[in-house]
């Protein structure tokens, strides 16, 4: 099952099961209420009505010992009688409440309570032995056979607890009848000892009066509560001749026991004269009290069954009916929302993707069929499906929108950059025309200046070029060695004084890509300077590897943060379309793009210093071998170090690495100082070239061009010469310690003008080669 229609159709399905849930329970709370109502009848018949005989024949059996107590041998064959009378009724009450309708219909709190009332009968013949033994006063065995009955009273209260309040109002009533006629047996008992001794004691006196206090209080509350008939009954029975007499005689009693407690005037004879009418007729009245709420049950159990069948039956058939219902909507739902999910699916991954490839591919896009509407019906799903039909058709045509856009703004990019390229093109000649004629040194510095800006001008220019998806034109005919790509690109920076040149194995790059190269090195190389402090030096090398040409720029700056570095190393692996929004690191975005034109890698990392080390990867398939060969007049001329001033000196000495001046397109760079090649920190030339006062084999001692051939046979990969310090001194001048001391410090105007001699003599000569050969 597909994911959203599994997640409709749980929905539904969870609906459906609150619903039948919410049956289930009014329909368990229904029959639980008319299982009460029916088990009503079953309990009274099979519990209340047994327990309540065996309450009248416990009573009548505590009356009788507790007067076999004070009376003597003469009682006791009654006793006899009593107590077998007792185990009869006993067992046919475990006999019913053990009955398995019974175990069915008692509730586990009325089991609980006939347990309990099970567990106080089994003391019974215990009590008997003692009352046979006499070894318990008669107040000891009246409170012990009460205990007795109030655990049957218990299940009284168990028994009455039904779901129907006004039945269990009744029933609670009638408890209340039965305790008061459990208080009057109580008073039955006591006035049995006290009479048959003679008299009331402080104790007895005391207990009488409480028990009649508390038998006329529970029966005054029960009328009170009893429905109009009972009440009509219990009201002919208050005024009946038994109770009449019954009052009068409790009455005398209580005189007798508050005045004459030793001699009372009503004997034992009298009292149970008065109490076995009046007790058979509370008990009658009770029966009819109990009958009549039965009956009350057994109409509420008929109107239970009804709402049974109306609960149970008609909410069954509505459930039903509402599943199969749900069932059928749900799936006609699902199939629409199918439908729609997948168009919506096919439109965001497939044709608008493949729309924005064609626009991107410079194709015509017809909107219309490539959004064609989709039918959905006339249902509120049919209403979104319109919905859909419209943002599709909206989301195609402002994707065909933003396309012409990128356009637009493509070309206007490429033809501004195009336009500013010819003019920089054009200033750069013009200022390559006024540095030939110029032979004033301040004029030439400014010159130089206006040059240098005007190559980072192109540079930017190209950076628009390559945004807008197109090629700079800046291209050689012949290879180009990569200490000139390199002193290139240090050119194009604007703090390239502070560009620290290492050494550069030899190796050259074709033509066709050079100036691409020297462009990514110069933007990262001033990447590099701008993220470091001012003092700082930016260092750069490059080697020769397995796969190709590795070119390190190390920076000592701020750095970068592990997420920024591994952003920004996948936009330079995978470069991704330019877009307006992003406007942050224009230069990474343009490395990306030329590296990528050329199958040339770039990463980034954390440099040991705390900066960044960029390290480019020229692949050995746009890679040449060294080339010595000058290019053609008329041709772009390659970055290539100046040759060092005639006169040599401590002036035009560099720390080691310093930056290379170069000659951009014919011009050189003003103000750099000239190249000494690789050098070791001290100074001291590059291994395999001879030291400072060595002759060379062949030449003179003292002879002032006695390094010549040496000189002739150790060159940079453009063809000049290396420089070796003292090496045109004659013999006699040269001194051993001068190797060892540091160069003297020159004053800055005398450099100046030494490099500037140099530069303008250099121009000539190239120029008068150039008129020469045409």
């Amino acid at each position: 099952m597909k994911k959203s229609s599994s997640h409709v159709r749980l929905k539904i399905v969870a609906l459906l099961a609150a619903l039948a849930a919410l049956w289930g329970f009014a329909a368990y709370v229904t029959v639980q209420d008319g299982l009460n109502v029916l088990y009503v009848s079953t309990v009274d018949r099979e519990v209340g009505r047994p327990t309540n005989i065996l309450v009248a024949a416990l009573q009548q059996e505590r009356r009788t010992s507790v007067a076999a107590l004070s009376a003597g041998p003469e009682v006791a064959a009654q006793l006899e009688l009593v107590r077998a009378g007792t185990d009869e009724v006993l067992t046919g009450w475990h006999q019913q409440v053990s009955s398995t309708s019974v175990d069915f219909a008692a509730s586990e709190r009325l089991q609980e309570r006939i347990a309990a009332a099970a567990e106080q009968l089994a003391r019974l013949d215990e009590l008997r032995a003692q009352v046979d033994e006499g070894s318990a006063s008669y107040l000891d065995v009246q409170a012990a056979y009460t205990e007795m009955i109030e655990a049957c009273f218990a299940i009284y209260a168990a028994v009455s607890s039904i779901d129907d309040q006004e039945i269990a109002r009744q029933s609670r009533t009638l408890v209340s009848l039965t305790l008061a006629r459990e208080t009057l047996s109580q008073q039955d008992a006591l006035l049995a000892g006290v009479l048959t001794q003679g008299g009331f004691s402080g104790r007895d006196a005391a207990e009488f009066l409480r028990l009649v206090g508390t038998q006329r209080s529970l029966y005054e509350t029960a009328a009170s509560e009893l429905p109009p008939a009972e009440a009509a009954d219990y009201a002919a029975f208050a005024e009946s001749a038994p109770m009449i007499e019954l009052r009068r005689i409790e009455d005398q009693l209580i005189d007798d026991a508050v005045s004459r407690p030793d001699n009372p005037t009503v004997t034992a004879e009298q009292w149970q004269q008065t109490i076995e009418p009046a007790m058979g007729a509370i008990f009658a009245m009770e029966l009819a009290a109990a009958d009549r709420t039965l009956a009350r049950a057994n109409t509420a159990r008929t109107w239970v069954i009804v709402r049974l069948v109306l609960a149970g039956g008609l909410g069954l058939i509505a459930v039903i009916t509402a599943i199969i219902m749900s069932i059928t909507t749900a799936r006609a739902l699902v199939r629409q929302l199918e439908r729609l999910r997948d168009a919506a699916r096919d439109l965001a991954h497939t044709r608008l993707p493949r729309v924005v490839q064609r626009l991107s591919a410079g194709e015509t896009v017809d909107v219309a069929a490539e959004a064609p509407p989709l039918r959905f019906g006339d249902d509120e799903i049919g209403q979104v499906g319109q919905a859909f039909n419209a943002v599709q058709e909206t989301a195609v045509r402002a994707a065909v929108q933003q396309a012409e856009l990128r356009h637009g703004v493509r070309d206007v990019f490429l033809s501004l950059a195009r336009r500013t390229q010819n003019l920089v093109h054009r200033q750069l000649s013009v200022v390559d025309a006024m540095e030939r004629r110029e032979t004033d040194a301040d004029e030439m510095e400014d010159l130089y200046r206006i040059d240098h800006l005007a190559t980072r001008m192109r540079r930017n220019a190209e950076n628009l070029i390559v945004l807008a998806g197109s090629s700079p034109g800046r291209v050689w005919r012949r290879p180009v060695p990569m200490i000139d790509v390199v002193r290139g690109a240090i050119a194009e920076v604007e703090d390239y004084q502070r560009v620290n040149l290492l050494p550069v194995q030899s190796g050259a790059l074709e033509g066709r890509v050079a100036g691409d190269v020297i462009h990514l090195l110069a933007e990262l190389i001033e990447n590099s300077a701008s993220f470091s402090p001012p003092y700082a030096k930016v260092s750069v090398g490059g080697q020769r590897v397995a796969h190709g040409f590795v070119v390190e720029i190390e920076d000592r700056g701020l750095g970068m943060t592990e997420a920024d570095l591994a952003a920004v190393n996948q936009k330079l692996a995978e470069p991704p379309d330019f877009s307006l929004v992003d406007t942050s690191r224009l230069g990474h975005y343009v490395v990306a793009k030329l590296a990528q034109r050329h199958g040339i890698r770039v990463h980034l990392r954390t440099s040991p210093y705390g900066g960044v080390t960029a390290i480019v990867l020229i692949p050995k398939e746009i890679m040449l071998e060294a080339v010595d060969e000058e290019p053609a007049a008329g041709e772009p001329v390659p970055a290539v170090p100046a040759p060092r001033p005639p006169d040599g000196g401590a002036a035009a000495e560099g720390s080691a690495g310093s930056a290379a001046p170069v000659m951009l397109a014919g011009r050189p760079d003003p103000a750099s100082a000239p190249s000494t090649g690789p050098q070791t920190a001290a100074g001291a030339p590059p291994a395999g070239m001879p030291s400072a006062g060595t002759p060379v084999a062949g030449s003179q001692p003292g002879s002032p061009n006695e390094h010549t051939a040496e000189q002739a046979q150790v060159r940079t990969p453009s063809g000049l010469p290396w420089r070796v310090r003292q090496a045109s001194l004659p013999r006699q001048l040269l001194q051993e310690d001068d190797l060892d001391d540091e160069p003297i410090a020159r004053d800055p105007e005398q450099v100046r003008r030494a490099m500037h001699s140099f530069q303008v003599g250099t121009q000539r000569g190239r120029s008068d080669a150039a008129d020469s050969e045409s």
